[in-house]
């Protein structure tokens, strides 16, 4: 038994680097697809929401929920989907939410931001990217960022002149900033406002700091067969080169006790950024002490975080218990 564990300990990394592509097993965790829920019927998680589906691609169906703000909660009853289309445009402000590389928009915690962004006034637009949830397709970086830029786009044209945010968590970081340079760099257009929760460099250094990889960090050749095979997989997510030519608001958002993808990484990410701004008033980050128990994904239970959001961008300060 031990030596049938130590030859697969020893084969992953050279498996890794012989097939990349095994690397978006572990990167893009689509198999995970819990909770096993209806997701075709949002009304069992929460209030004043509607799914929808869009066709970023031929061949590819992206689902999407649309959270009212909760004052209208009492006016959406009965409602069809037309109906908040039209709503989109009643100038209440806009988050387009982009999760991370498990499960599905009805994971708990998502679900919890979603509520309590909706209860202070927000617009949630929630996607599952390709090969997500009930979405159809095969999930890369080129396909998420596809997926994201597509639901801005159709944000944008229903909206009005509402504010419209992009909110990254996690792996979803990553693609919410490549979606902004896209904007600038081929459009022109700025994001209104960028959120990164518990963000990161770049997928290379965030795969040497996850949980996962630390059985291998002193694996003779571990940057050479598992970290840069991510190149080869054709998986990056720049982060740290994207914010370089970004002017928007930028908000990062990181729980000091976060053991999936360490504080470290964010203050690193907030420093690149506050760097390259031309306007230092525009990047801001907020860090939540350990005691608050938020780790990884419940930055969402804190009640002042819609203020947070509201505030958007300024000057570095640790967010302190109420």
């Amino acid at each position: 038994l031990v030596l049938h564990l130590l030859v697969i300990y020893v084969s992953v990394p050279f498996l890794v680097r012989l097939f990349p592509a095994l690397l978006n097993k572990f990167v893009f965790l689509n198999i995970l697809a819990f909770p096993f829920v209806e997701l075709g019927k949002p009304e069992l998680w929460l209030n004043h929401t509607v799914n929808f589906y869009l066709s970023p691609e031929p061949e590819v169906s992206i689902g999407v929920w649309h959270v009212l703000p909760a004052s209208r909660g009492t006016e959406a009853q009965g409602k069809d989907h037309s109906w908040y289309e039209e709503a989109l445009a009643d100038d209440n402000p806009v988050i387009i939410y982009l999760h991370g590389s498990g499960g599905n928009r009805a994971s708990g915690h998502r679900v919890s931001l979603m509520k309590a962004l909706s209860g202070a006034g927000f617009h949630i637009l929630a996607l599952d990217y390709r090969g997500y949830g009930d979405s159809t397709g095969y999930p890369s970086e080129t396909g998420f960022t596809t997926d994201a830029l597509f639901l801005y786009d159709w944000v944008k044209a229903h909206s009005g002149n509402s504010t419209v945010a992009v909110w990254g968590h996690s792996l979803g970081s990553g693609v919410a900033t490549n979606v902004a340079r896209k904007l600038l760099e081929e459009r022109g257009n700025q994001v209104d406002l960028i959120v990164l929760e518990s963000a990161y460099t770049n997928i290379r250094e965030a795969a040497a700091h996850i949980p996962f990889t630390k059985i291998y960090r002193q694996f003779p050749g571990f940057e050479y067969l598992v970290l840069d095979s991510m190149a080869l997989g054709d998986m990056y997510f720049r982060s740290d080169e994207n914010v370089k030519v970004l002017s928007s608001p930028l908000l990062i958002l990181h729980a000091e006790d976060d053991p999936v993808l360490p504080a470290h990484l964010g203050q690193k990410l907030f420093e690149i950024a506050l760097a390259a701004y031309e306007n230092k008033d525009q990047v801001r980050l907020v860090s939540f002490p350990e005691q608050l128990g938020f780790a990884h994904e419940n930055i969402c239970s804190h009640p002042e975080l819609p203020d947070i959001v509201n505030q958007g961008s300024g000057p570095q300060r640790p967010f302190s218990p109420p």
